[in-house]
């Protein structure tokens, strides 16, 4: 059973464990939010209802792809889903046990400086990541294998200066495109988890247009990933 890490359950790591837990891939999940569910998360984070208004995310998340999605295979005994939550927040002090026996980590997160941890402690753990963003009407995803394809830093250098560009509660997401970019997620890891993933490039969707524009990408000579 391969274990999946989702760091963020908001409107992208909502529709991505939700496709994963309906894959037909054996799975562990483990959810990592320390939020708690508001209104205004309700029209794009889907796993939530009304009546989980105050209720951690993470531990909401779990009941719901429980109940949803099922443990066992269908007709058998064995068990294809397990789900656990982890109402922490993803921080340098916990990076490195989170990821901790991951095949593959997800980040949903909604901040800079958690892409970039992300980016770094997956690195130093040699985990492929699944990178995914959406801001306004621009989405992204990079996979990233460690030691072998290009990271964040290769392309992005570092987190903008504080101020430099607006942050998803400021600028706001469009709903359908965390959907999408969610789903993506989700068949990338799964890729990643049958050794069939592609890296090197960066997906970028322009939600307006309703377009996606690959972009590849070359690893950074001397960047702190290990690429050389």
């Amino acid at each position: 059973m391969k274990r999946a890490v989702i760091l963020g359950v908001g409107g992208l790591g909502c529709p991505a464990a939700l496709a994963l837990a309906e894959s037909d891939a054996d799975l562990e999940l483990v959810l990592i939010d320390d939020d708690r569910v508001e209104r205004s998360n309700l029209a794009r984070q889907i796993l939530f209802r009304a009546a989980d208004v105050g209720q951690q995310k993470a531990e909401v998340a779990a009941r719901r792809l429980r109940a949803q999605c099922g443990a066992s295979r269908p007709g058998t005994d064995q068990v294809r889903l397990r789900v656990q939550s982890l109402a922490v927040r993803f921080q340098p002090e916990n990076a490195a046990e989170i990821l901790r026996g991951a095949d593959v980590v997800l980040d949903g997160t909604d901040n800079f400086e958690s892409r970039f941890l992300a980016n770094d402690a997956a690195a130093a753990a040699r985990v492929p990541l699944v990178h995914g963003a959406v801001l306004g009407w621009t989405g992204q995803l990079l996979t990233i294998l460690p030691g072998r394809t290009a990271c964040l830093r290769c392309f992005f250098e570092g987190p903008p200066p504080p101020g430099a560009l607006p942050t998803c509660a400021e600028a706001g997401v469009a709903s359908p495109l965390c959907g999408v970019v969610g789903a993506a997620m989700a068949a990338a890891a799964l890729a990643v988890l049958r050794g069939t993933a592609e890296g090197n490039l960066l997906q970028r969707w322009d939600g307006l247009r309703c377009t996606r524009r690959p972009l590849r990408l070359r690893p950074e000579p001397g960047c702190s990933c290990g690429i050389l």
